[in-house]
Formats: C-alpha cells, sequence, structure tokens
C-alpha cells in the first residue's frame, strides 16, 4: 500500500476546487491506528476553510485536504494499554475493529486510511450503517460538549438552538430533550415539521423572526455565528450562550467578541474547539445504540463527488449531513 485516495484542493475556491487525488498513504507512529475509511461527513468549518476565508487557520501549503470525522475499520492496530470508557475501562483497539472518531485540530480524514491516537476513537454503534453513524459524530460530541459540559443545561430550562436541522442543530435539538430541557429551534420554512419530529417543543421559522422577536431563554447554543450580540441579549439573568463557531467573514471582530463576553457584562458567551476523547465517543456511542440520539442524514455521495457535497451544503436547507462514502 504506497498511494491512497484523497479529497484534495490546490487552491482557495468555490466547492469545483475540491477533487479526488492521490497520496501517499500514512503510516502509523509508534502508538498510533492505522484506519481505513468507510464513511467522513462534511461540516460548515471545511466550506470557510476551502473558501479561504480561514486561511489564517488553515495556511497555505497546498495541496490542501479536507474532513474532520470518519467511520471505518482498524487496518493496523498499535500496542496500548486499555482506554477510560463510561463505566470502567474498555480494551485498546485491535485489527478488524469497527470504530468511529475525529481527528482533532487537524483536517484529512476524506481519504482511504487515517492514522489517530488510541484514544481519538471508540468502538462505532453496530446498529448504524457508516453513513448513520458518521452523520451523528461531529454534532453529537460538540452538542454534549457545549449543553452538558460547557452551559450545563438543567431539566426544565429553556434551550434555543440555532440552525436546528443543521449537522450540529439536529443532533443539539435531541440531546437538549435528551437532558429534560424545553428546546425551541430556529429552522427554514421547509424545515420546520423536520425539526419538530427530532422533539423540538417549538420551531420556528428563521426567515420571518428577529432575535428581537424571540423570548428570554436559559441557554443558547449558537451554530451560524452570526449577529451574536443580538442573540446574547435573549439570555435571561444566569443564562448561557454556546457559540460552536465565529462568524467566518468577519472572523477577528468575532472572535473578539466572544472573548470579551467573559469580561463585560452578563452572559458570557463561551466558544471551544472540539477535540473529543474516547470516552466521549464511547459516550455518544451508547446513546445511538439506545436510540437514545438518532442519525439524519441528508445524502450519501462517493468520493468522487466531494465537490458535490460541499456544494450541497453550500447551498442551505441541511437536513442533517451530507455523508461522503470512500469505499
Amino acid at each position: 500500500m504506497n498511494e491512497m485516495r484523497a479529497a484534495l484542493y490546490d487552491r482557495f475556491g468555490p466547492p469545483e476546487v475540491l477533487y479526488e487525488g492521490s497520496l501517499p498513504a500514512p503510516s502509523p507512529a509508534p502508538g498510533e491506528v492505522l484506519v481505513r475509511v468507510h464513511a467522513v461527513s462534511v461540516n460548515g468549518g471545511e466550506l470557510h476553510g476551502r473558501s479561504g476565508r480561514m486561511r489564517l487557520v488553515t495556511g497555505r501549503r497546498f495541496p490542501l485536504r479536507v474532513g474532520i470525522d470518519f467511520v471505518g475499520e482498524v487496518a493496523r492496530a498499535a500496542e496500548a494499554a486499555p482506554l477510560a470508557a463510561p463505566g470502567g475501562s474498555a480494551p485498546g483497539p485491535r485489527e478488524g475493529d469497527r470504530v468511529w472518531g475525529l481527528l482533532g485540530r487537524r483536517l484529512g480524514s476524506a481519504a482511504e486510511y487515517v492514522t489517530v491516537r488510541p484514544r481519538q476513537i471508540s468502538p462505532a454503534p453496530e446498529n448504524l450503517t457508516a453513513a448513520e453513524a458518521v452523520s451523528l459524530l461531529a454534532g453529537g460530541t460538540t452538542s454534549l460538549t457545549a449543553l452538558r459540559d460547557k452551559a450545563r443545561l438543567r431539566p426544565g430550562e429553556r434551550l434555543l438552538v440555532r440552525g436546528g436541522s443543521g449537522g450540529v442543530g439536529s443532533v443539539a435539538v435531541q440531546i437538549g430533550t435528551l437532558l429534560g430541557a424545553r428546546v425551541t429551534a430556529l429552522a427554514g420554512p421547509r424545515n420546520l415539521d423536520f425539526v419538530r419530529g427530532l422533539g423540538a417543543d417549538e420551531v420556528i421559522d428563521y426567515t420571518t423572526t428577529r432575535a428581537s422577536d424571540l423570548d428570554s431563554y436559559d441557554v443558547v447554543m449558537d451554530t451560524v455565528g452570526t449577529e451574536l450580540g443580538s442573540f446574547r441579549k435573549l439570555l435571561s439573568p444566569g443564562g448561557r450562550m454556546v457559540a460552536i463557531a465565529p462568524d467566518a467573514d468577519r472572523l477577528v471582530s468575532s472572535v473578539g467578541y466572544i472573548l470579551g463576553s467573559a469580561v463585560h457584562g452578563t452572559g458570557r458567551v463561551r466558544f471551544f474547539s472540539g477535540n473529543p476523547r474516547h470516552a466521549l465517543l464511547a459516550e455518544l456511542a451508547g446513546y445511538a445504540r439506545s436510540g437514545a440520539v438518532r442519525p439524519v442524514v441528508d445524502s450519501v455521495r462517493p468520493l468522487s463527488d466531494i465537490a458535490g457535497a460541499h456544494r450541497a451544503l453550500e447551498a442551505g436547507g441541511v437536513r442533517g449531513k451530507h455523508v461522503v462514502e470512500i469505499g
């Protein structure tokens, strides 16, 4: 195995800059695991990186790559100690194990193979296909971290989810319901019934509603990144806001606002960069196995149509995730 297929781009631009190319296959370093990738999803941050709006983060060392999450099979295992998991410890991954995980702060899972540390993966839920499982992965770990760990959402509190039909929002609605909150979600007109079916108590058309028209909330989860100040004003006394992405068109001022909120005024805006470990991945897998959280797949495309997957997400109105199969 010397070469592998991967999604690449040689310049910043529209989805059409993406193509299926070839790269040297990775060799795992000591302590790493080699995973044969079956499916990945397309995430919003990748669109900003590919377009060049995040070049301070992505850099310019072309070809650049896309993909942060993956479901696949262990092709080569590392000698590893047992891993921390809910309820105790779990054995390290072995060859042939079906796993899921995220690369953390690097990109490149849209390829035939990736290398990761054992703590970056866990057994994938066996009741879901690879496409179904990967549609839950980034949104599920982000929502658990945002709502339970950062915002400390409590039963009976009022939660507002911006982008309730998207890859993160569709899972956040389910996690909020699971945590006992009264969930209000914002979505486009064609997705109102869809988001209501995910468990939201109230779904509001964002195209006809301004932030100032909304009620107050104990927790606001923002998956959009724009108008953070307007939505922060909706927080009730003691309210918390979690923003999972800054405004890519106003990156410096947006990040500055989020950081400044920690010092000035009430209602701090919490922001975090997701980098989940084995225990959180294993916990999410448990929710998926039990049916407490269900996957939402908008479309499935082959790696050769990676540009089409990006184009579909940019078009808006997504329900869950656009998935790319690598097989």
